[in-house]
């Protein structure tokens, strides 16, 4: 029997390694719901165990039923019927179905809901096992945000209307934004939203690009305030598919088949509002997309591995010249950064989502604790503290989450590129699955906003010094004597990364956006650097096939802890030239994207 989380001995290292039992104490808020809910752990360890019991469940589902489908349903794809209705592939329904009796479609929903109240570290996990089956099904099951956004700001009432049926499976959602001319600029959203003569809101107006946008429960975007411009006009709706409610058109993609990309025409759609007047945009669509984003980059991870695993079994197999082709240097070296690659994504996402967790408590905790009522100096000091860590985790969320998504949509493209290479004109048709792998992975580094937009948003976190502050808390872990010189070479590369951003800020925004990608690249090579190193130092006791070939007939083993320390010895040697000549390049101010520009590339071609 497959199993996607077993089979997995990152993923399986990762879920040991990292302290799970801060994440959980701090998603259960110190285990207070265990005396009212019976499937609330009562202590860290039944949280953990609970964990690892879901994650086995979902990874035998993903290998066992998922996977054998994924290639019919991408064949098959959607159909828009004539009365406006969408029928999903078969083996989509099949496996939403099967999801939905695991009772795992209310992954990080309250307890009080029915949900499981899991980290989104957890979720992250299920996300890349869920991808690696089926890249298109992960666009329902990563979905799960919509649910959250309600839970954190729609009113009770809704949330009663709506979550309990999120975590029974029977609903799914769709999050409503994109428009034939707001894409990436959502606040140029024109999708009307009135009051009528009762105060009932109602919604006018076509939405494009819509994933899943046949759901059952659409969060919508939409221009609430009809004398103002730009995002402050915005405000966010919930509505149910109806007659009002018409699927125009079904999108003719590239890849994840599976998953239905709709355009929607709102034709005076009854609706309710989620939480205040023109806070949709600044506040709750920008929580909503940065939740996706963390998804995006999990699909990317289940990509990149479904796609790396194909190559490497058939370089183990494949013989050209005599020999299996990974015993040639040039295919052995492209097959090893596949690997390692992957590791660094799922590394710098782990951490990300493990940060993700400690935000999303530290500020529910903010909004709910007495202490900050208190008037002694204890008191005042741990309210101090609490706010104090809730700001720091706020900023290293808000840089890490774009670097994720970046770096993990950028590799799992590169991955399935160089799969397909691999493969040579195997790869090429569809007798393999390395070419679904490819077109699938395409998407990854445009929808939930474009690797351009991260980068965007990621300089800002690198130029402020939000992820030098990050750096120089990792710097100061305890690492062992194997990979303190690592140190050494991490530490030159964040004296680089320091003098750089000064010079950058000197020039202006528009030099800083021009050169944002190679200071994110260096600030997540180095993120990635001390993270391996950590892993390099854990105190996890697991041991690792070594093989010869993808069956593993000699039998030999390493500790995980001896192979991290040969993976971080890798990235950071072969990194360090990398960043270097990115500094140099940053430092070269060249400006000849402004000043040159018409003059190198001429004038638009004519048709």
């Amino acid at each position: 029997m497959a199993n996607f989380f077993r089979d997995n001995s990152d993923i399986e290292f990762l879920f040991r390694h990292i302290d799970l039992g801060s994440v959980a104490e701090a998603c259960e808020e110190g285990f207070r719901f265990a005396d009212e809910f019976e499937h609330a752990p009562g202590n860290a360890q039944e949280a953990i165990v609970n964990y690892e019991m879901v994650l086995d469940s979902l990874g035998r589902l993903s290998g066992d039923f998922i996977a054998p489908r994924a290639e019919d349903v991408d064949r098959q794809g959607n159909t828009l019927n004539e009365d406006g209705s969408v029928t999903r592939a078969k083996g989509i329904v099949e496996a939403l179905e099967k999801l939905g009796q695991a009772e795992v479609m209310g992954f990080t929903l309250p307890h009080r809901f029915g949900g499981l109240n899991f980290p989104s570290l957890i979720y992250t996990m299920a996300i890349e096992i869920v991808s690696r089956a089926d890249a298109a099904l992960m666009n329902i099951f990563g979905l799960q945000g919509i649910a959250e956004t309600i839970n954190a700001f729609a009113s009770e009432e809704i949330k009663q209307k709506y979550l309990p049926e999120f975590s029974e499976g029977r609903v799914t959602g769709a999050m409503v934004l994109t428009e034939p001319d707001a894409g990436s600029d959502l606040q140029a959203v024109k999708l009307r939203a009135y009051q009528d003569d009762e105060g009932n809101w109602i919604l006018h107006g076509v939405k494009r690009f819509i994933t899943n946008g046949c759901g059952e429960v659409l969060l919508v975007l939409a221009r609430s305030e009809s004398d103002r411009s730009g995002g402050l006009g915005l405000s966010l709706f919930v509505c149910v598919p109806g007659p009002t409610v018409h699927i125009r058109r079904l999108e003719d993609k590239l890849g994840i088949h599976g998953s239905p990309t709709c355009e929607i025409f709102f034709d005076d759609t009854p609706c309710e509002i989620i939480g205040e007047r023109q806070r949709g945009l600044v506040t709750y669509v920008m929580s909503l997309m940065n939740g996706a984003r963390i998804g995006i980059a999990g699909q990317s991870m289940g990509i990149a591995e479904a796609a790396y695993r194909v190559a490497r079994d058939y370089a183990s197999t494949r013989k050209q010249f005599g020999v299996a082709i990974e015993k040639l240097p040039a295919v052995r070296d492209m097959v090893i950064d596949m690997k390692i690659a992957i590791e660094g994504g799922r590394t710098l996402l782990y951490e990300t989502s493990r940060v993700v967790d400690m935000e999303i408590a530290y500020a529910r905790q903010l909004g709910g604790d007495s202490r900050l009522r208190g008037n002694d100096s204890e008191d005042k000091a741990k309210a101090k503290k609490l706010k104090q860590n809730s700001r720091k985790y706020k900023r290293f969320a808000a840089v890490l989450t774009p670097m994720s998504k970046y770096y993990c949509s950028e590799m799992c493209n590169s991955v399935t590129y160089d799969s397909i290479q691999v493969l040579g004109g195997s790869g090429f048709m569809r007798d393999y699955p390395v070419e679904r792998h490819a077109r699938d992975a395409r998407i990854t580094t445009i929808y939930e906003g474009t690797s351009q937009l991260q980068v965007i948003a990621a300089v800002r976190g690198v130029c402020s010094g939000t992820a030098e502050k990050f750096l120089a808390e990792l710097a100061e872990l305890d690492y062992d004597d194997e990979v303190k010189d690592l140190l050494d070479t991490l530490g030159e590369g964040r004296e680089l990364l320091k003098n750089a951003i000064p010079f950058v800020k000197e020039q202006g925004n528009d030099y800083m956006d021009l050169y944002g990608r190679a200071l994110v690249d260096i600030a997540v090579d180095l993120i990635n650097g001390y993270l391996l190193c950590g892993q390099a130092s854990t105190k996890v006791d697991m041991q690792v096939p070594v093989a010869e070939n993808a069956a593993g007939e000699n039998g030999r083993t390493v500790s995980m802890k001896e192979r991290k320390a040969m993976v971080a010895r890798r990235y950071v040697t072969k990194n360090a030239p990398k960043i270097a000549a990115l500094a140099k390049l940053i430092a070269a101010g060249d400006k000849s994207t402004f000043s040159k520009y018409e003059a190198i590339i001429g004038p638009v071609p004519a048709e």
